[in-house]
């Protein structure tokens, strides 16, 4: 049997930070002047934080005034997250079973390469994953599927047989562009925005090694 491989999306399936980085957005766009509503950022989770901040704010700002606003914004999510960790329920149990039966493993993230560090060391399961493609890697963010691609590529694994764990609309459309089988957990989205995924479910501990090696060999049959 080919090599297998599962990458997973980092915000909203490995940590819960919905709520963390809602409020990050909302101090950092408050102290340049901006408000901003629960409405707006759902529409934007998943996507890079330049990408949003050049949707929000428009072309007013220079390229080193947004990166500034990024870093500032990225901080106060780190701050707020390291002292008290919202790991997603069955991310470490379905980690561990992975790992145990070969799969191979990666991150594929929008979010800046801290975030990812600092997720997976408060999870304890850094060295299970032998790839990370974050934020600073790409140059085109989710619902491109450069992201997903790019960690195929550095775990040596085809496409074909890489499944995508995923809690946004535009990550299980990056998923699917990257031809790849594309799960989807519900919590920042809806059953229905997430229609597009091969497969929903509502927690992590439904998902088995038997069960994504039985969806990826029926996709190559």
């Amino acid at each position: 049997m080919p090599q297998q491989a599962v990458i997973f999306d980092v915000d909203g399936v490995l940590v819960d930070s919905y709520q963390p980085h809602f409020q990050s957005w909302r101090q950092m766009l408050a102290e340049q002047g901006f408000e901003f509503t629960e409405a707006q950022f759902r529409a934007t989770f998943g996507r890079t934080t330049r990408d949003i901040i050049r949707q929000l704010c428009g072309d007013q700002f220079p390229d080193q005034r947004v990166q500034a606003f990024d870093e500032r914004k990225e901080a106060l999510y780190r701050e707020s997250v390291r002292h008290n960790f919202p790991a997603v329920d069955g991310a470490v149990e379905l980690i561990d079973a992975l790992a145990a039966t070969g799969f191979a493993m990666a991150v594929g993230s929008s979010g800046p390469t801290e975030n990812v560090t600092l997720t997976l060391d408060c999870l304890g399961r850094a060295d299970s994953f032998a790839a990370r493609v974050t934020g600073s890697d790409v140059t085109r963010g989710k619902p491109d599927p450069q992201v997903f691609l790019m960690a195929a590529e550095r775990l040596g694994v085809d496409p074909q047989h890489c499944a995508v764990v995923e809690d946004a609309p535009a990550g299980v459309e990056a998923a699917n562009r990257a031809h790849m089988l594309s799960i989807a957990l519900t919590g920042t989205a809806t059953r229905a925005q997430l229609a597009h995924a091969d497969l929903i479910v509502d927690s992590l501990r439904e998902l088995t090694p038997s069960t994504i090696t039985q969806l990826l060999h029926h996709r190559s049959t």
